[in-house]
């Protein structure tokens, strides 16, 4: 197989794993989409339970970027307030680590189970059906990861690709790769399972992983801002609020990004482990960091008209 095939059946894998993101999320929407909307609308007028409620729906669905983008259009419906989008925001950046702590634990190997199960619970009644297919989509995603790694075997041991990857090592120059390969593929996760698998691989440092996945946090909000552009400004300024909150993180932790690295290879011998450790303990500190400040921040970011200034009242006479 030559560099070009190589290539081509590694990109190849990789949209289909993005696909199967895309599939699990879908589907497991259509099943609770409805309560998933009561979900955040009552449950979010306490900015800690926001936080459960988007670190539970973002692990749920797998897709940081299909929660947020619904809390933009849920903010600009006057479902949820400004405010208890922030705290869905934050649980969301928590939530979409499990997709690499499932990577981390090496079950692509289950993948073909979950297809076959998925397809045989397809051919049931419509209510099973309907779960079936999000079984199905979850055994896809994992599928595609190990054909990612099938992809990348005869090339792992390639000097070029080893001196690449090497540059990912450079924090700065991780943060920005992860910036913009998830700003481009609208998913965090499958750049965070990517940079996991290559970990496991053996071709990319667990330093370099560590920034890759720091550098997600902040691509990942690209989506929120695409889909709030043809809505209110109330939308907009949540999803704006969304970036600032990952900006201010990658911008603190940039420094730290090698001591975290090695802090978390010492806590966890297993170097993809480590990874998704760190990507745990990167979210959870931005998550500690602004759920505090919520109020003032709001009110810092909340546009002017949902604070309506009381009317002047006439002059006598």
């Amino acid at each position: 197989m030559n560099e070009f095939q190589v290539l081509i059946a590694v990109l190849a894998a990789v949209v289909l794993f993005l696909h199967g993101l895309q599939g699990l999320s879908q589907e497991l929407q259509q099943i609770g989409r409805e309560r998933l909307r009561g979900w955040l609308s009552s449950l979010t007028r306490h900015r800690r339970q926001g936080l459960m409620v988007g670190t539970g729906a973002t692990a749920l669905v797998q897709s940081s970027s299909a929660v947020t983008a619904l809390t933009v259009t849920l903010v600009d419906a006057g479902i949820i307030s400004f405010r208890g989008s922030l705290a869905i925001f934050l649980g969301a950046h928590i939530g979409t680590t499990s997709t690499a702590w499932l990577v981390s634990f090496n079950l692509t190997g289950i993948g073909p189970l979950f297809i076959v199960l998925g397809t045989i619970l397809s051919l049931l009644p419509v209510r099973m059906r309907v779960i079936g297919k999000s079984v199905f989509y979850f055994g896809f995603v994992f599928f595609a990861l190990d054909l990612i790694a099938g992809a990348l075997a005869p090339v792992r041991t390639d000097p070029r690709l080893v001196d690449t990857l090497a540059l990912a090592s450079t924090p700065l120059v991780g943060i920005v790769i992860g910036i913009l390969a998830t700003a481009l593929v609208q998913s965090s996760s499958v750049v965070a399972g990517l940079a996991i698998l290559l970990v496991q691989q053996g071709v990319l440092g667990v330093t370099g992983a560590v920034a890759i996945v720091v550098g997600a946090a902040l691509g990942t909000t690209v989506t929120a801002l695409l889909a709030s552009i043809p809505m209110g400004e109330t939308a907009r300024r949540a999803a704006l609020a969304n970036l600032v909150f990952s900006a201010v993180g990658v911008l603190a932790a940039a420094p730290f990004v090698t001591l975290l690295g090695d802090t978390v290879q010492q806590w966890n011998s297993d170097p993809a482990q480590a990874v998704a450790l760190a990507q745990l303990l990167f979210n959870v500190a931005v998550a500690a960091l602004f759920l505090p400040l919520l109020g003032p921040y709001a009110r810092l970011m909340q546009p002017q008209a949902e604070h309506p200034t009381p009317p002047t009242p006439p002059s006598p006479g």
